[in-house]
């Protein structure tokens, strides 16, 4: 059986939610990975985690969303961009259908690693608050950050955005789209407070500062490919030991979840 719920049909769902009430729900984004891996990458992240964690977990999956908020893409063509709103709305009203439904957990799985989660988080929070659901968010960046850091070999800075982790991943799961004949070395210049206060790698506890840039100021930033890491580091090898390292961690936060004992409220029907 798909663990898809578009790839049901409703007899199918209703069965599940007779024994189970748990629901993944990806979220990625369409933006530039640079000039050697597609526009998907965050959405293939989201995805492909979601998939592979709930055949392990026996779990349903609900339709992907494709776009997340990337304003700061934009700076390079193909960017598509929801407002940060728009998000917390779309991602409200996909738990609020589910939740109507029977499905009383639900795991947002955050492919756009990081950079998706503030307006996730509110949604996530706003549905906790008015439906009484477990809502939760596994980022694919964050979940098996350890795991993944010991995988790779770049030095500090070379897991980055479409470098070694990313391009590793898509070499295994999406190889077609990869053009590593076009990947290169683009290492970020170190600051003495990096301007995010979440890191995908060490230092994990180091002083840091918030700044979101312009579409204008990421694209003279990250000048000439938009990609920042070492994608020369990549191997299909690595991808797959990544993947499984954060299925993993994902299947075993759902077991942690099936227990949560939970009281829904009653849910209207988003209108």
């Amino acid at each position: 059986m798909s663990r898809w719920i578009h790839e049901l049909a409703w007899p199918e769902i209703e069965a599940y939610l007779e024994t189970a009430d748990i629901a993944l729900v990806p979220i990625g984004a369409t933006e530039q990975h640079g000039e050697h891996l597609p526009l998907m990458v965050d959405a293939a992240w989201a995805i492909a985690v979601a998939e592979g964690a709930a055949e392990a977990a026996n779990v349903l999956v609900a339709p992907p969303v494709y776009v997340g908020w990337s304003p700061h893409h934009l700076g390079y063509p193909g960017g598509i961009t929801l407002r940060a709103e728009t998000l917390t709305q779309v991602a409200v009203d996909i738990g609020e259908s589910l939740v109507h439904h029977g499905f009383r957990k639900i795991i947002m799985v955050n492919g756009n690693r990081v950079a998706n989660l503030p307006p996730m988080e509110i949604a996530a929070t706003r549905l906790r608050f008015q439906t009484g659901a477990y809502v939760a968010i596994a980022d694919v960046g964050l979940i098996a950050k350890r795991e993944v850091r010991a995988i790779c070999e770049c030095e500090a800075g070379g897991i980055g955005h479409a470098g070694e982790s990313e391009t590793s991943f898509m070499l295994y799961r999406y190889g077609q789209f990869v053009d590593m004949a076009k990947a290169a070395k683009v290492m970020p210049s170190k600051k003495r407070f990096p301007e995010s206060h979440i890191a995908l790698e060490p230092e994990f506890e180091g002083n840091s500062v918030s700044v979101h840039p312009t579409a204008e100021e990421f694209r003279r930033a990250t000048a000439p490919s938009g990609a920042g890491g070492d994608a020369l580091l990549a191997t299909r090898e690595k991808g797959e030991r990544i993947y499984q390292a954060i299925v993993r961690n994902l299947v075993a936060y759902i077991e942690e979840v099936r227990r949560v004992p939970v009281t829904v409220k009653p849910v209207p029907i988003p209108v």
